[in-house]
């Protein structure tokens, strides 16, 4: 299981990449460089349905799941390590979210556009001190989980005063994935104890 658990990260990263991509790809006129990520699995967008559930929906309740599956072991680990991935936990369930609550992209001030704005804003301020927690709960990667911790706000809120605001926030999606990818070693350090 725990090979498994090692991989599921991978996969949550491998099916947004994929999902991002090729539905880029299939809709006519969009742009990677142009448009939200979330443009993809808008109200009436061709394939949203399909976009929402493979390019939020599912990555984000695998590593929802590997976060529930890694505080269920880490209870020798310390209060600092398990609450850090309860809000891992809930950064990635707001991903899922997203999927979820699809945006109005008639009306960015409809209801529905502000859910989706809100599970956006609760995936990052989940993960800020989730990552910070889980950063200060394993010694040997504290300088990795800082980076990620202040980078993934910063492209997110600020990026769009550096570079195109589509391009910040992939970078910012991108950031919270690889640190994903890293918290399974993450973790086998801190529950290397028990």
């Amino acid at each position: 299981m725990h090979e498994l658990q090692r991989r599921l990260p991978w996969l949550a990263a491998l099916l947004w990449f994929a999902a991002v991509a090729g539905f880029g790809m299939a809709s006519p006129g969009y742009s990677q460089l142009v448009h939200p990520v979330a443009l993809l699995g808008a109200r009436g967008e061709p394939h949203a349905l399909a976009f929402n559930l493979l390019g939020f929906l599912a990555p984000g309740v695998i590593l929802a799941w590997c976060a529930f599956a890694w505080r269920s072991a880490a209870t020798a680990d310390g209060w600092m390590a398990r609450i850090g991935l309860q809000l891992s936990m809930l950064s990635a369930l707001a991903f899922a979210a997203q999927g979820v609550l699809p945006l109005d992209p008639y009306n960015l001030l409809a209801p529905a556009s502000r859910l989706h704005a809100v599970a956006w804003t609760l995936w990052w301020v989940a993960f800020v001190p989730g990552a910070l927690l889980l950063a200060a709960a394993v010694a040997r990667r504290r300088l990795a989980g800082l980076a990620f911790a202040l980078l993934l706000p910063a492209c997110a809120l600020y990026g769009v005063a550096l570079m195109p605001a589509p391009l910040a926030q992939r970078i910012a999606f991108a950031l919270w994935f690889c640190w994903w990818l890293l918290l399974p070693a993450n973790r086998g350090a801190v529950s290397s104890r028990g």
